[in-house]
C-alpha cells in the first residue's frame, strides 16, 4: 500500500488546519499538497512531471483568491490527463447555484462544510471513508 496524495485547494487557515489535523491520522492519506489559491493549483498540475505525481484525489473550496474553485474545475475537466482525478468540491457555499455550475462542469462530489468543529472533521472522515475505502481510489 503506497498512500493516497490528496491536494487540498483552500485559502482559509483554519480550514488548512482542521483538514490536515483530521487526515493526520489517516492509514490512507500519506500525502497532503496544498495549494492557497486558484492560480496556485493550476500552476500545480502544469508542473506536474509525470501521471505518478498526479494527486488520487482534490478537496477544492469555491471561493479562491486570484482563479475561483469553478475555474480550477473546468480546467481540470478539459484536460484528458487530469479528468479521471476525482475532484470534491468542499466550500462553504450551499448556493443552488454553485452546486449546479460544479456538477455541470464535472465535480465527483459537492460537500457544503459544516460549522461546528466535531461535525467538519466527522465530514472529512466520511469522505475518507467514501473517496478511498468505498469508491475504489487504488492505494
Amino acid at each position: 500500500m503506497n498512500g493516497v496524495q490528496l491536494l487540498l485547494v483552500e485559502d482559509n487557515e483554519g480550514d488548512i488546519f482542521v483538514t490536515l489535523d483530521a487526515f493526520e491520522s489517516s492509514m490512507v492519506i500519506n500525502n497532503i499538497i496544498v495549494k492557497t489559491d486558484g492560480d496556485q493549483a493550476i500552476s500545480y498540475f502544469k508542473k506536474i512531471a509525470s501521471t505518478e505525481d498526479l494527486p488520487d484525489f482534490v478537496l477544492l473550496d469555491i471561493n479562491l483568491p486570484k482563479i475561483s474553485g469553478h475555474e480550477v474545475l473546468k480546467y481540470l475537466k478539459q484536460h484528458q490527463e487530469y479528468k479521471a482525478i476525482p475532484v470534491i468540491m468542499f466550500t462553504s457555499s450551499s448556493s443552488e447555484v454553485d452546486i449546479t455550475k460544479a456538477y455541470q462542469n464535472g465535480v465527483n462530489s459537492f460537500i457544503t462544510k459544516p460549522i461546528e468543529y466535531s461535525d467538519y472533521v466527522g465530514v472529512l472522515k466520511r469522505i475518507e471513508e467514501f473517496w478511498l475505502k468505498i469508491s475504489g481510489i487504488s492505494y
